[in-house]
């Protein structure tokens, strides 16, 4: 069935074949590259102008929290524990957070029962302060590395201090 001419073409065929894909790696290489092809010289198709006032990272700070915190909205706090009740309770029960009543001045790692994170149970010996909550609800994996905790935080100091003083609220 097969004779020499057949598997000769097939292997020409085969060759050829790589032979234009090679070429069209190289040329695709050459269009698209991202090296300066002009003698190692890059250039940039366009520059975008950005003025620097010598202030490169200041980042405007709105009010402290001790004074969001003092004015803060039980209700809008009420609102924004909506987000939190997927895993937690006020109700004096866990679930796959601790429970949250009287968390506000209470030791870390300390509601009963709840397997808490080994990062959290060194933490024991603070409590959670209306600022120590802030710095948490913010990022709780930058606050504490490790945490079980994978919400990614509360990004406006408004809301985290409504639902701080919420929370505050709570027995």
């Amino acid at each position: 069935m097969f004779d020499t001419m057949t598997s000769t073409k097939v292997l020409g065929a085969v060759c050829g074949s790589l032979l234009v894909f090679l070429l069209g790696n190289w040329a695709a290489d050459s269009l698209y590259s991202m090296e300066g092809g002009h003698g190692g010289e890059e250039t940039q198709s366009y520059v975008i102008a950005v003025e620097d006032s010598g202030a490169a990272a200041a980042v405007e700070e709105g009010p402290a929290f001790a004074d969001l915190y003092a004015a803060a909205d039980v209700a809008a706090g009420e609102k924004a524990f909506a987000k939190c009740k997927a895993c937690h309770k006020v109700d004096g029960t866990d679930g796959t957070g601790p429970h949250l009543n009287g968390v506000v001045g209470r030791a870390k790692a300390a509601a009963a029962g709840f397997g808490y994170s080994d990062v959290l149970k060194g933490m024991a010996a603070d409590s959670w302060t209306p600022e120590n909550l802030d710095a948490f609800l913010e990022n709780p994996k930058g606050y504490a590395p490790g945490t079980k905790m994978s919400f990614a935080g509360l990004p406006k100091v408004q809301d985290r201090a409504n639902l701080i003083a919420w929370l505050a609220t709570q027995p």
